[in-house]
């Protein structure tokens, strides 16, 4: 079994900052894609960023310019640097991460964070 822990969501004003990380553990072999989405209410889950193991990086447009996705492959942790957080950010974040697990034939699994609230109102 993996376990994916977010933290870091909140309360920010207009134009202010967040840090969200997420902690992937268990038996895991790999960890191929990590990233992030988010579903404000009443609408879809939508992608935010993802990342690959090599480093590649995806984004949505709306966050693009503003939102920086990395990970740490020794930590299994993946975060998001949210800067210039507009109102229509308000959401709540999930973690998403691709995990080859143990043990053999090492299956490959998606695996969800259970969210973390990000409200941006002033």
């Amino acid at each position: 079994q993996v376990q994916l822990v977010e933290s870091g969501g909140g309360l920010v004003q207009p134009g202010g900052s967040l840090r969200l990380s997420c902690a992937a553990s268990g038996s895991m072999f790999r960890i191929s894609i990590m990233g992030w989405y988010r579903q404000a209410p009443g609408k879809q889950r939508e992608l935010v960023a993802f990342m690959t193991s090599s480093g590649t990086t995806n984004y949505a447009d709306s966050v693009k310019g503003r939102f920086t996705i990395s990970r740490d492959n020794a930590k299994n942790t993946v975060y998001l640097q949210m800067n210039r957080l507009k109102p229509e950010d308000t959401a709540v974040y999930y973690c998403n991460a691709d995990v080859w697990v143990d043990p053999p034939p090492r299956p490959l699994y998606k695996y969800w964070g259970q969210g973390t609230q990000v409200t941006v109102s002033s």
